[in-house]
């Protein structure tokens, strides 16, 4: 049985528009992927609400995903691939960050990850780079997220190199998939069902090149 891990935030967690609950496992993109993929993989969630790259939210506490990235990969080992989607807390007002520091975190995250030995035989797991979601209409958090849309537009690109550099499949997640209107940050079921299938997609190349 192949094991895979997804790695991120709200957006992985399930979070509804708005509500702020917690879609079930049948519509959040992990879930929708066991579907797609059938009985010979694992998908392992492990998404949390505010989880940046690598910084730390001075208002809320164990968000920083450098932190628990090692420790989870270690605890679930053999890891045939690991999915990783993280950038859209990084854009959050609060952290400053231009867009090629979103994407640096994130080639921090993504070095860790094929340094760890966490993929069979103490090898690197196969990494899949995902950009954040595409962005919509953020009122719902005032100031929280000012700048963002502008500075998401860069993310692809800058995800891109980061990719090419480390060397892991990547897939522009941003060029495919929107959050919808309800607060502009978390997907409705479609784009959970988009991610999952861009996923199984991915995950298909790299089963084959391992």
């Amino acid at each position: 049985m192949k094991q895979i891990l997804c790695y991120g935030d709200s957006n992985t967690w399930g979070n509804i528009p708005i509500s702020g609950m917690r879609y079930g496992e049948d519509i959040r993109w992990p879930g929708v992927l066991a579907a797609l993929l059938g009985s010979n993989y694992r998908i392992i969630e492990e998404g949390l609400n505010g989880r940046t790259t690598v910084f730390d939210d001075p208002l809320q506490e164990g968000r920083n995903g450098k932190t628990y990235l090692l420790p989870c990969l270690l605890s679930h080992r053999p890891l045939d691939v690991v999915i990783l989607m993280l950038g859209t807390n990084d854009m959050k007002q609060r952290y400053s960050l231009p867009a090629g520091d979103i994407s640096r975190g994130a080639g921090v995250l993504a070095q860790i990850i094929l340094n760890s030995g966490a993929g069979p035989d103490n090898t690197a797991p196969q990494l899949i780079l995902f950009s954040p979601p595409g962005l919509g209409s953020l009122k719902a958090f005032g100031p929280m997220f000012a700048g963002a849309i502008e500075k998401s537009r860069d993310l692809g690109a800058a995800f891109k190199v980061v990719a090419q550099e480390t060397g892991c499949s990547f897939v522009d997640i941003g060029a495919e998939v929107s959050a919808g209107n309800g607060d502009g940050i978390h997907l409705e079921p479609e784009g959970h069902r988009r991610v999952a299938e861009l996923a199984a997609e991915a995950i298909g190349d790299s089963i084959l090149r391992c």
